[in-house]
């Protein structure tokens, strides 16, 4: 699954869906790389 990801203030990242971590934040991986970060919300249309 593709998630949404914000690291700081300004930069986004969007990836594979690795885990959800303990304190809140997820894990994403981008080719061989993974970051984490808050997960932006979806919005209900």
């Amino acid at each position: 699954m593709l998630r949404t990801i914000t690291i700081g203030s300004h930069v986004s990242i969007q990836g594979n869906f690795v885990r959800d971590l303990r304190d809140g934040r997820i894990l994403v991986q981008v080719g061989e790389r993974l970051f984490k970060g808050t997960p932006v919300e979806t919005k209900a249309a």
